[in-house]
């Protein structure tokens, strides 16, 4: 057989060429669609946690002018305050007032009135009167402008890069002198971090336990029996996520089906308050969550042959401690599978805690969605939910070290 000659040689290589352009063309709208609806996303969550550039474009002079500020138990010398009022009496003009008041107001607490009263007094000074008065009057109008502790906080919030918000999402503050300390006055974010986690592992401990038996009874079943049932499984699917989860809002209201019936026959005499609890969290979200877990429970439970339990009992085994030794072991990876789905998709999910959890059963999610929504401070949201990220992925990594990621089946 003759070897290719140069010329036929080239042809062959171009005609690899554009059978592997061909396919990447394929892959081409995939590609984009991951980039623009998963990489991106995640990349300007990380981008706006440390990205944080208002109070450098409100206040620049001033930031300024506190880069020589070195003593941070005494105030900053006259000309900074002078240029900080220049700069008050300009942004009132603009009516941008109000936009440094919500700045300073996240760095340093209760400010939002201050600057506005503040910057209302000031706007009504003349140049002279600023000039000669301004530093007076700021310090006259409120007794935070006096406190050395407000202005290291300014001085921190007009950082373009910052990591002043991972302090926050995790109950810490940075002090001038003393470094990194745990706040004193609100610690509420490492417990909803703790909160989460712990009823994500109920809900997903809950799921196996409900999701287990109804896996194994359906393999069991022939196979149009089963499929049967299984539509039953997947009706959840078909139904609106919103009425799933009011529908719970009916059933465990004061006055519900639950404790209508409760009561109805004796066993209770006062209904019991199950809405807007952590209960009725993990409840709601376990019924939602459910076929997350028997999926692929029982697509491998289908797969696995049933001499093998038949020649454990013909040999002389027992039923209980053949299941245990020759079957659960076969059916580890569909579980770990559904408990990984169930356990990464209760920890961040929102709708159904905010509207049967009310205070007691609100998780991390729906405090990210409180600072994107109502308090507009997206660069702590986007520390939260990045940290938030981070340990999911910590979790993943555990599991993949003590347990392996091989080990997982979807059927």
């Amino acid at each position: 057989m003759s070897s290719l000659t140069t010329s036929e040689a080239g042809q062959a290589a171009s005609a690899r060429r554009k059978k592997r352009l061909a396919a990447f063309l394929f892959v081409v709208p995939l590609l984009l669609f991951i980039i623009v609806t998963f990489v991106a996303p995640i990349g300007t969550m990380l981008w706006r946690s440390v990205y944080h550039p208002s109070v450098a474009e409100l206040i620049p002079q001033t930031l300024a002018e506190l880069e020589r500020w070195e003593d941070h138990k005494q105030l900053p010398d006259e000309k900074t305050l002078q240029v900080f009022v220049s700069e008050l009496h300009t942004l009132n003009e603009q009516r941008l007032s109000g936009k440094l008041s919500e700045e300073f107001n996240r760095a340093y607490t209760g400010m939002s009135s201050v600057v506005k009263s503040t910057a209302r007094r000031i706007g009504r000074m003349d140049a002279e009167a600023l000039s000669s008065e301004g530093v007076e009057a700021l310090l006259a109008s409120h007794r935070n402008w006096s406190k050395p502790e407000l202005w290291y906080a300014i001085e921190r919030s007009g950082k373009v890069y910052t990591y002043d918000y991972y302090l926050t999402a995790l109950d810490l503050e940075l002090h001038p002198d003393d470094g990194i300390q745990v706040r004193q006055d609100t610690q509420i974010y490492l417990q909803l971090y703790s909160k989460t986690l712990n009823m994500a592992l109920v809900i997903t401990l809950l799921c196996a336990l409900l999701g287990y038996p109804l896996a194994y009874y359906l393999a069991g079943l022939p196979s149009n029996r089963a499929n049967l049932l299984l539509v039953l499984v997947l009706l959840p699917f078909w139904t609106s996520l919103l009425v799933r989860t009011t529908s719970w809002i009916a059933l465990l209201q004061t006055n519900g089906v639950i404790n209508s019936f409760l009561m109805g026959i004796g066993i209770i005499s006062q209904p019991f308050e199950m809405l807007y609890t952590s209960f009725a969290t993990v409840v709601a979200m376990t019924h939602i969550l459910l076929p997350f877990m028997i999926l692929p429970l029982y697509s491998v439970m289908r797969g696995i042959d049933p001499s093998y339990m038949r020649a454990a009992l013909s040999l002389g085994d027992k039923p209980i401690p053949a299941f245990a030794r020759i079957y659960f072991p076969m059916t580890l990876p569909g579980l770990s599978a559904g408990a990984l789905l169930v356990f990464i998709i209760s920890v961040g999910y929102y709708i159904t805690p905010a509207l049967v959890g009310g205070t007691d059963g609100q998780m991390i999610s729906n405090i990210i969605a409180f600072h994107m929504q109502r308090s507009n401070n997206w660069e702590l949201a986007a520390a939260l939910g990045s940290l938030l990220l981070g340990l999911i992925l910590l979790l993943y990594w555990v599991y993949d070290r003590f347990v392996g990621a091989s080990n997982i089946k979807l059927g």
